[in-house]
This record gives C-alpha cells, sequence and structure tokens, in this order.
C-alpha cells in the first residue's frame, strides 16, 4: 500500500525522498524491520492473550528429556508469523504483482489449514487433530492454484538471453543494479516467453524443461505439458510443507531452519529479478519476481522475531497454523522462481527428516510383516527425536541442524558459479 502511497507522491508532488519507494532493497530492508518489530513487540501480547485463552499444548509421553516440562505451553503462535509475514507484505510489496499475490494465498491457506488443525486439538480435546487426508486435501488444492497460476497466468514469464550480442557486464554502478529496466533490451530478448523451464544446479548453460517427459506425445507436446508440471508442483508443495511440518518438534528447529532457507531464497529471487546479476550468473531472468524479495525480507524477519519466544525453553510453539505455512511458503517460493531443483539440498533438514520418518515406518511394517515383530532404524522418528533419544540435550541438537542448514544454504547459493 505505502509503495502506491509514495509512488503518487513522488510522481504528482515530487515530493523529496518518496522514490525511494522504488527501490527493492529499500522496501525489503523496510519489510524485514517491521516484521521483526510486529513479531517481537506484538508477539508478547499474543503469547499474553493464548495464556489467557488457556490454548495450551498437550504434550504425548513419548520418554523424551525436558517433555513434561512443556505441558501446557501456549500453541497457535503461527499467528505472530503469520502476521508479521502479511503486514508488512501488504505495507511494502506492490500487491498487483502476480507473484506477490500468490505468496498471500499460499500463506493463508496453509494457515487456515494449520488453525483448523490447532483448533482441533486445543479445544475439541482431539489429540489427532484434523484427519491427515483432509490436510493433504488442502495441500492438493493449493498446489492446483499455483500450477495453473504459474502455468496459465500471462505475466509468469521468462525471457531468454541473447545470443547474437552478449554484453559482458563488469563494471556496473548502484543505480544501474537497482533499476534492471537499463539493460534489459541489451541482455535479454524483448520478448517474455511462457516456459516451464527451471534450473538445474551443477550443470552450465542448460535448464531442465518439464515438456521434455512428455515429449513423447509428438508435435504440440508443450501444449499438454501442465499434465507434468502441475502434480510436480503439488508433490512439491505436500512434500516441502509436511517436512516443516514434522521439523517442529523442539524448541527452534523449524523457526531458525526456515528462517535460513529464507534467507537463501531472497537472495536466488533478487539475483533472478534482476537482469545484470541474472546475466552475470548466466541463470534464468523472471520478470516481476525480484518484488518477491519484499515478501522473503518479512518472512525471515518473522521467523527471527519468533524466535526470540521459541528459542530454548521455548515460551510458545508455532503449532501447525505456522509449520504448515512456512513449508508451504518456501515450496511456492523457490517453485515461482524456478530454483525448485534445488530443494533437496537447501532445504536438506526438512527432506531428512521427513525422510526419517518413511524410512522407520516402512522398515518397521516390513519386518514386522517378515518376521512378526517390528523393528526400527532409529531409536524414535523423526530424526531429531533420535539423537533426543541418544542423550543429546534439544537446544545442542538445534544448535548442529542450523549448523548444518547454514552449509546447505551455502552450497546451495555456491551451485549458481559452481557448473
Amino acid at each position: 500500500m505505502l509503495y502506491y502511497l509514495f509512488r503518487y507522491l513522488d510522481q504528482y508532488y515530487n515530493i523529496p525522498g518518496a522514490g525511494v519507494f522504488q527501490y527493492i532493497s529499500f522496501r525489503a530492508a523496510m519489510a524485514v524491520i517491521t516484521s521483526l518489530l510486529i513479531s517481537l513487540v506484538f508477539g508478547k501480547n499474543i503469547i499474553k492473550m493464548l495464556h489467557r485463552m488457556q490454548v495450551g499444548e498437550t504434550v504425548r509421553d513419548l520418554g523424551l528429556e525436558g517433555q513434561k516440562e512443556k505441558q501446557g505451553t501456549p500453541t497457535m503462535g503461527g499467528f505472530i508469523i503469520l502476521s508479521a509475514i502479511l503486514i508488512p507484505t501488504l505495507l511494502f510489496a506492490r500487491l498487483l504483482n502476480v507473484y506477490i499475490i500468490l505468496m498471500l494465498v499460499t500463506t493463508i491457506w496453509l494457515g487456515l489449514i494449520g488453525f483448523l488443525d490447532d483448533y482441533i486439538k486445543v479445544f475439541k480435546k482431539d489429540k489427532e487433530g484434523l484427519a491427515g487426508r483432509f490436510k493433504v486435501l488442502g495441500q492438493i488444492g493449493l498446489g492446483i492454484i499455483v500450477g495453473v497460476t504459474l502455468y496459465f497466468n500471462k505475466n509468469v514469464v521468462v525471457k531468454e538471453r541473447n545470443t547474437k550480442d552478449r554484453i559482458m557486464v563488469e563494471h556496473v554502478n548502484s543505480n544501474v543494479i537497482e533499476d534492471i529496466r537499463l539493460h534489459e533490451e541489451a541482455l535479454y530478448a524483448k520478448e517474455s516467453i511462457k516456459s516451464t523451464r527451471t534450473t538445474i544446479p551443477f550443470v552450465k548453460n542448460h535448464e531442465f524443461d518439464y515438456a521434455f517427459l512428455i515429449k513423447w506425445i509428438g508435435d504440440g507436446y508443450r501444449s499438454w505439458s501442465w499434465l507434468i508440471f502441475i502434480p510436480m508442483v503439488i508433490l512439491i508443495i505436500t512434500a516441502v510443507s509436511n517436512g516443516a511440518n514434522i521439523t517442529d518438534g523442539i524448541d527452534g528447529l523449524a523457526t531458525g531452519t526456515s528462517a535460513i532457507v529464507g534467507a537463501t531464497l531472497g537472495i536466488l529471487a533478487y539475483v533472478s529479478g534482476n537482469t545484470v546479476f541474472a546475466n552475470y550468473l548466466n541463470i534464468m531472468y523472471i520478470p516481476f519476481s525480484g518484488e518477491l524479495v519484499i515478501f522473503m525480507a518479512a518472512f525471515v524477519g518473522a521467523c527471527v522475531g519468533f524466535l526470540w519466544y521459541n528459542a530454548y525453553p521455548a515460551q510458545v510453539f508455532m503449532g501447525d497454523t505456522g509449520s504448515l505455512a512456512l513449508g508451504g511458503i518456501i515450496a511456492t517460493f523457490a517453485i515461482a522462481i524456478r530454483k525448485e531443483l534445488l530443494i533437496p539440498i537447501l532445504c536438506g533438514i526438512f527432506f531428512v527428516e521427513n525422510l526419517s520418518v518413511v524410512m522407520q515406518v516402512s522398515y518397521f511394517k516390513y519386518t514386522k510383516k517378515k518376521y512378526g515383530e517390528g523393528r526400527r532404524i532409529f531409536k524414535m522418528s523423526p530424526l531429531h527425536h533420535h539423537y533426543q533419544k541418544s542423550g543429546y540435550h534439544e537446544s545442542k541438537i538445534v544448535s548442529r541442524f542450523w549448523i548444518i542448514g547454514i552449509f546447505l544454504a551455502i552450497v546451495t547459493i555456491v551451485t549458481l558459479k559452481l557448473r
């Protein structure tokens, strides 16, 4: 909203300083500051309100150290995160941008599904919460919305690099970097194209096109590429959303990991939406996607601010209201900037946590069928509980997982040049 206000003031009244709102970097900085303030200042009041409403977590007895002390800790703290994401985005982003609209829909959609699950657990006293099939249906519904929008919307396009007269930009000043229109015509083709291509890590001068998977259809196969693209979007959103949900098992783990992933995706969005950086890094240029940096700045600020209260010992849990939304936001964001194939690296913590559950359950069922008695690979799943059972304090587990997350983030960024 403020973007449009200050743009109007700059154009019609030439007010000094109003033009600064045209810069993505400035609005991103304002978004992260605002989200931090919202989560820190209002978070305390929301926690007090949850206490008054007796919205306490019911903790199952898993025989883990320090588990009983968590009984009664307020849950549904995801409201703090969602508020700290949505308000700065509405204030500083260009709300008519298709990518921003998509991220707002994702945040609200999964936030509502998570809230329904928490509501059933807390107020209906049903420990199982929302049935798993309904969660998955909600995730599939969002996947369809995201997939259809990214495939059919006329503003979701990419621009191919000019091959005849490639310009190597070695020295640019800050004005050139901020105003991506200056070199767009020189570096890229005039016409934007619809495409289902995405970035392949570690491979130079090549992108993967989902349409190639149905090339066997024959001529005109590209017009049917949505049959592959949309199911892939559904799969990615469902997997990452559940991964974040599973990771939210000990204080600060999902929050801190999400902040690391979000900061990395923000960098990738900035370079993907900037002609100069995209040309230098030899990656796909995606018009209008730079606006996503404002959203992700709010996302990171919200996670860091929430961590103030969620770090060990947690004063509040995010619940499914927050965890489902965090994973879905990360997945949708990565797909929007054509970096979803980097998710197994960047979201390695989520991936391993998810995998540990799948391995544990599958192996237990297999051995029970074969030997008549179920056996386990891990002492407990997800993986962070295995380490708790092994005697590690949860704060040490969280810190080490964060370190691994930072390492994976660095590797993800390095893939832009290591090809």
